[in-house]
């Protein structure tokens, strides 16, 4: 029987398989972020996030287990110093799958894997939008300056407003 052994094997040994996903988790912990296919990064988010949940409580034991799966000191060196201090309060749900489309010559469906508490797009508030001039008739060209003026916002300091500019 084959209960409970549903993963998916990526057409590769166990060995191979292993060393593959160490060696994506490694570069996931030293560069934040990687573009992988869909179907490896599912794999790996199920390899890295127990991972990251070890290395919340900086023990000897822990180091070791989780250097046991890494083999890699530089990567456990960032993981338990810099990322474990990241994802403290977090409860789960480490890394965030965004997908790209599809690959130019096999057409297989990619992605990034991320950190989720390392995106800087994602986390920055969105930045105040730019005023720009649209083109009106000319009879609504004498009643657009008074509704510029009526709408425009306080602008962070050192920015050109269209109006400053007149």
């Amino acid at each position: 029987m084959r209960h409970n052994k549903k993963f998916n094997h990526l057409g590769r040994t166990a060995s191979h398989r292993n060393a593959m996903l160490a060696n994506m988790a490694c570069s996931l912990i030293k560069h934040k972020r990687i573009t992988t296919t869909v179907a490896k990064a599912k794999a790996l988010k199920k390899y890295v996030e127990p991972l990251l949940t070890k290395s919340k409580n900086d023990t000897t034991n822990s180091r070791r287990v989780v250097f046991s799966y890494l083999q890699d000191k530089y990567a456990i060196t960032e993981l338990f110093k810099e990322i474990s201090v990241k994802i403290a309060d977090r409860p789960g749900g480490y890394t965030r799958i965004i997908k790209t489309g599809h690959r130019l010559g096999d057409n297989a469906e990619m992605c990034f894997i991320e950190l989720v508490d390392y995106n800087e797009n994602m986390a920055k508030d969105k930045a105040a939008k730019k005023v720009t001039r649209t083109r009106r008739s000319k009879k609504n060209a004498a009643a657009a300056p008074a509704a510029e003026a009526a709408a425009e916002t306080p602008v962070a300091e050192g920015t050109k407003t269209e109006a400053a500019a007149e």
